[in-house]
């Protein structure tokens, strides 16, 4: 009792840690008075409303977090949906109702992101009915609930949701890529990703209720609208409407609508697919033509026509576009693809192809285990040792993935040192701007032999002067004429280039990515390092 009164004490910590106090000895008769805290408060201090919906959350009282749905209080309201969240309560569910959509939102939240609250499922796909919500994060949570409950009800809201106009196109699309797993779900959460579990359903059902309504979808200009519906069209095998699909892909003036078509018609197995690859192949945007030699090989090419069908792509087709042909290639008969390889390595002996196809050429010869290709282009591989043995990585990269492995990657670790921005690591330097720092060749040695060169204020070096004197420290600066050194010393040390009769780079913390990453990787690194400008 003696800490009820603290929870409205002068000073913050004082009221944060009485609250913790109470929810540890979950004192049933302290509910009312942390509630109190919540209302003064008023969302003002998020560590005090965090204490007391922790201590809430411990005590465990369902029914006063319940009542609050009428509250007129809105950081009462949000409180209480977040106390019922960590209790896993199904009363949640009563918050969907409330006006401020905030709070809606965050119930959804609560319902189906990580351990989720199954019971409330349902309920939170019923959300769908309503027309006053525009927020993604909670429409993608209700379509989402009506995938995981699965049910005819909420397979006929997610229809009806799907052909609503009034919604963000991007939205409607989500929901029509669920139509599209209904019988078959990710084991993942489509939202938050956690795992789920496998479901597998009859698809009859949803395949009805699509074929039902599908001219609606189609029969629009939205290029969202119009891939998702092709995507979806292509995972529940439908094949009703491939003539469609085919006067769409010829018509439609979106590049990804019309890629979007060729897949879906590849996936159907349409009998005039050889008509629509070849167009798409002839397409005036990339992209299309780059999906259409992914299809390539959906067609019995001959050795001689698979010769007039290769040469245009690598004369003047984008980087892209040779990389997924040689791809392609790789998959096909080693009897149809032989000369093709053989005229591509004496281009690639000439100078005559752009390095940046260099390392998916090598890989192509490497699939076809063809002793005869393998030798012929054993003389034109990286030699040497370090990074001359990456040469084939310097281009053709891409740099979103590049960024992903940066960013993400568990084994290179790259941010756990470096950044990208502005702020001083104590371990790595920022790498803001390195594309304009360093050549691609020098991005290449810095991967691969992280100790050839320094980064001032970085790396160690032993410098051995004329008179035998040893000196060790940090390399701060570096000129042609002399090196700063910070050693023991409180001044740094300079020292003239002349004075030295030898230098030692002490090894790097960095291990070398040559031993950690593919040369794809390291190929889509270079690329996404060198457009950091």
């Amino acid at each position: 009792d003696k800490l009820i009164p603290l929870l409205s004490h002068e000073y913050p910590r004082v009221r944060f840690f009485a609250a913790q106090a109470l929810g540890r000895l979950q004192y049933a008769n302290g509910v009312e008075p942390l509630l109190t805290m919540i209302e003064q408060n008023n969302d003002e201090d998020v560590y005090l409303r965090h204490a007391a919906v922790l201590a809430l959350s411990r005590i465990g009282k369902e029914e006063p977090l319940a009542a609050l749905a009428n509250s007129p209080n809105e950081a009462l309201r949000r409180a209480a949906v977040l106390v019922l969240r960590r209790m896993q309560s199904e009363k949640v569910a009563l918050f969907l109702n409330d006006k401020n959509e905030l709070i809606v939102t965050d119930a959804a939240r609560a319902i189906n992101d990580d351990l989720s609250i199954p019971g409330a499922l349902p309920a939170l796909a019923a959300v769908l009915q309503e027309k006053r919500f525009t927020s993604e994060a909670l429409l993608r949570r209700a379509i989402n609930a009506c995938l995981r409950v699965g049910g005819e009800k909420e397979l006929d809201l997610l229809m009806t949701f799907a052909k609503r106009t009034d919604v963000a196109p991007v939205i409607r699309g989500e929901a029509l890529a669920t139509l599209g797993t209904w019988a078959s779900p990710s084991v993942m959460d489509r939202v938050d990703g956690r795992y789920r579990g496998k479901i597998e359903r009859d698809p009859a059902m949803v395949v009805t209720k699509v074929k039902s309504n599908v001219n609606s979808f189609l029969n629009t200009n939205n290029p969202d609208i119009l891939i998702s519906t092709a995507n979806m069209l292509g995972e529940l095998g439908i094949a009703d409407h491939n003539q469609q699909l085919d006067k769409i892909m010829r018509q439609n003036t979106s590049p990804g609508v019309r890629s979007a078509m060729l897949i879906a018609l590849h996936k159907l197995k349409y009998e005039n697919i050889e008509s629509a690859i070849k167009l798409g192949m002839n397409d005036k945007d990339g992209s299309v033509r780059t999906t259409s030699i992914g299809l390539l090989n959906e067609l019995n090419i001959s050795k001689e026509n698979l010769t007039g069908i290769v040469g245009p792509i690598f004369a003047k087709g984008t980087i892209e576009e040779q990389q997924q042909m040689l791809r392609v290639l790789s998959e096909m008969p080693l009897e149809n693809t032989e000369p093709v390889l053989e005229n591509l390595i004496n281009q690639l002996a000439g100078n005559k192809l752009s390095p940046g196809i260099r390392l998916d050429l090598l890989e192509a010869v490497d699939s076809t285990h063809s002793e005869k290709l393998i030798a012929k282009l054993a003389p034109l591989r990286s030699t040497g040792k370090d990074a001359d043995a990456f040469a084939e990585t310097l281009y053709g990269g891409n740099a979103r993935n590049g960024r992903n492995i940066f960013m993400y990657n568990s084994t290179a670790q790259c941010v756990r040192c470096h950044s990208m921005g502005d702020e001083k690591g104590t371990v790595g330097p920022s790498l803001r701007g390195i594309g304009t720092t360093l050549k691609r060749e020098e991005l290449l040695q810095a991967l691969i032999e992280p100790s050839a060169r320094l980064a001032p204020g970085f790396g160690s070096v032993k410098i051995t002067l004329k008179d035998n004197q040893v000196v060790t420290g940090i390399l701060l600066e570096e000129s042609p004429t002399e090196l700063i050194l910070k050693t023991a010393e409180a001044e740094p040390m300079e020292i003239p280039v002349s004075r030295i009769s030898n230098r030692q780079n002490l090894p790097s913390g960095m291990p070398p990515m040559g031993t950690l990453l593919s040369k794809r990787e390291i190929r889509d690194v270079i690329e996404f390092l060198a457009n950091q400008k």
